[in-house]
């Protein structure tokens, strides 16, 4: 009988999808920093040469078919234009159906050096964008009916949703200290699979920062230190929905650990959303991250959670060193 109210809530929230007007949220990612195309096309060609990156996130486990989000990312610096340049493909599927939103994205950023210290870098990403939805794996009211003589469902054929999209961002950042802000989807793609209702993906602004409080152990002619503890928030307003994030890391070679609280305290009812908490390790060129989101808001008996995985491997191809010697590392944490 449980997991018979659980298909049925499924359907009935596809159908509400169908039959009105609504707006809904990009997935989020609780490693941030693990996933920076993602965060900012601003973080593109931001390391010392090559970066290839891989993240899944599974929401909320104990719902069966829910919410499941893939990014895959390579980006590289191009030291003798101050620049870089990158590729980001996202995956989202929700639900028995698999309603799910794809994109692939080209972007670029400059870096600009304002003085001694400081760094400005603005960045882009023009996208094209992609919503399916495979209707054989949808479960109906009359495959679940006790006697099963409820009058089938036959949804009307409906278009194929693709369209572009573009966002672009601006980071500003020193030796210790970096922020900056995202402002996603200008262009308004379209997500209704049925053109008379023209429902369009709402702007979505990122505000993150963070500041490097304590550090030792500096590595020789390397931007790296050896134990690390940093402070980092990250804001996200989308369709008059709100979610802050604020967290602390703390490195020591090789491993990271980080706690985050998602929520905005004194604001709502509820505690918060939820807590996370992270491990990784970075052992030479690669950073391999776990992390999970113990729900605290009034459906933590419900959700499960989130479990998260990241996957980042940076490398040098190049012989060529002296185009590297003016790479300027951000002190951002890599998860």
């Amino acid at each position: 009988m449980h997991t018979s109210i659980k298909y049925i809530v499924a359907v009935f929230l596809v159908t509400i999808n169908f039959l009105v007007k609504i707006s809904g949220q990009d997935p989020h990612f609780s490693q941030f920093y693990a996933n920076p195309l993602y965060l900012a096309p601003s973080f593109t060609g931001a390391i010392e040469e090559n970066r290839l990156s891989l993240n899944y996130r599974n929401q909320w486990p104990a719902v069966p078919g829910v919410f499941h989000t893939y990014t895959f990312a390579y980006d590289r610096a191009m030291p003798n234009f101050n620049s870089g340049i990158g590729v980001l493909a996202t995956y989202d599927v929700a639900g028995s159906g698999d309603l799910s939103t794809s994109s692939v994205g080209l972007l670029y950023s400059y870096d600009i050096q304002l003085n001694r210290d400081w760094h400005l870098r603005p960045g882009i990403n023009f996208k094209f964008t992609y919503l399916g939805l495979n209707y054989g794996k949808l479960i109906w009211n009359h495959m679940i009916t006790a006697g099963g003589t409820t009058p089938s469902v036959t949804p009307p054929p409906f278009e194929s949703v693709a369209d572009v999209d573009f966002a672009t961002s601006l980071l500003a950042y020193n030796d210790r200290i970096w922020g900056g802000f995202t402002l996603d989807h200008l262009l308004a793609p379209r997500v209704s699979f049925y053109g008379e209702w023209n429902t369009k993906v709402p702007v979505k602004v990122s505000v993150f920062g963070g500041y490097q409080i304590a550090r030792k152990g500096r590595l020789l002619r390397s931007n790296k230190y050896t134990e690390v503890i940093s402070i980092a928030g990250n804001i996200n307003y989308q369709d008059r929905v709100m979610q802050s994030n604020i967290g602390l890391y703390y490195y020591r070679d090789p491993i990271i650990f980080g706690v985050w609280y998602r929520g905005i305290p004194l604001v709502t009812s509820q505690a918060g959303d939820a807590v996370i908490a992270l491990i990784g390790i970075k052992t030479g060129d690669v950073h391999i991250g776990y992390s999970y989101d113990f729900t605290i808001s009034n459906l933590i008996s419900s959700t499960g959670g989130a479990h998260e995985i990241s996957l980042v491997y940076e490398f040098i191809t190049s012989n060529i060193r002296s185009d590297r010697s003016r790479f300027r590392a951000l002190p951002c944490p890599e998860f």
